[in-house]
């Protein structure tokens, strides 16, 4: 009796040295931060965009690249960067998706190295290598003559949402809906707004996208039409083309009326005698 009273005594003993109450039972640690991360500010991307990586480095190493490797889906590596990380440990970096490597559509990889081998990090976007490809013609009316003027376009990266004429200003105003970077074609008739110097030889555009100017990527011409291709980038909305002349506000109508008005006064004067200018 008595070693067992002994026994309870020392298991008690025991317990309360070794097993924690519900006071003391110890909580889980907060989730220590990644040694490096890194993300795109995109999850995908078509042929001749602009690719933004970044991230941040838990403990910069002072005077110590980071390496930036890409890989298409083969695995096959398509782009390698070294960059350097600024003091508080956060990197970005900019490349173009264009070049021969960039040809296979798909997931592609981002893997980037900081310092120790073990230091890594990856992610994924998917690309495209076509463009999508739009042609079209937009029926430009002009509001004073009642003209119609077919203005012939192509675009990738978005579509086009209207055309129309600012005769004050001398413009034509593309509205695109531009989902991503892309480009747009237009064949403008030379009847509806056109770009001339005063000895009557082609003169360049002033070209405007949401009030900035900008220069066309190319242009060409013949005798009824002035081609530009410009570029847009994605959320641009308006392309104005600024020129010399526009479409005239005498339409065919008013122009037989005035041409009518001319004969009739030449026609009277010639029975009345009247004269338009002094005859000493």
């Amino acid at each position: 009796m008595r070693y067992a009273l002994v026994l309870i005594i020392s298991l008690f003993i025991i317990s309360t040295l070794f097993v924690p109450t519900l006071g003391q039972v110890s909580s889980p640690s907060p989730p220590t931060a990644a040694p490096i991360t890194v993300n795109t500010d995109k999850s995908s991307y078509l042929l001749g965009d602009t690719i933004v990586i970044s991230g941040s480095v838990k403990s910069p190493v002072q005077n110590t690249q980071l390496s930036i490797q890409i890989f298409d889906p083969n695995n096959n590596l398509v782009h390698v960067d070294q960059i350097d990380v600024s003091k508080d440990g956060r990197y970005t970096d900019t490349i173009k998706a264009v070049g021969v490597y960039w040809k296979i559509n798909g997931n592609y990889t981002v893997k980037v190295q900081y310092a120790l081998p073990g230091v890594t990090a990856q992610t994924t976007f998917t690309f495209q290598s076509s463009v999508p490809l739009v042609s079209n013609v937009f029926e430009v009316k002009d509001p004073n003559s009642q003209q119609t003027f077919g203005v012939n376009y192509t675009i990738t990266g978005g579509t086009v949402k209207n055309i129309t004429i600012d005769v004050p200003s001398i413009s034509l105003i593309v509205s695109v809906n531009s989902t991503s970077d892309g480009t747009i074609t237009l064949q403008i008739p030379r009847a509806l707004v056109d770009a001339k110097t005063n000895s009557g030889q082609d003169d360049a555009f002033i070209i405007l996208i949401d009030g900035a100017e900008v220069k066309p990527q190319s242009e060409s011409s013949n005798s009824d039409y002035r081609n530009l291709t410009i570029q847009f980038y994605q959320g641009d909305q308006d392309i104005e083309i600024i020129g010399t002349q526009i479409v005239p506000e005498f339409g065919p109508i008013a122009a037989l009326v005035l041409a009518i008005a001319i004969i009739s006064i030449i026609a009277v004067s010639a029975k009345t005698g009247l004269r338009f200018m002094p005859k000493y």
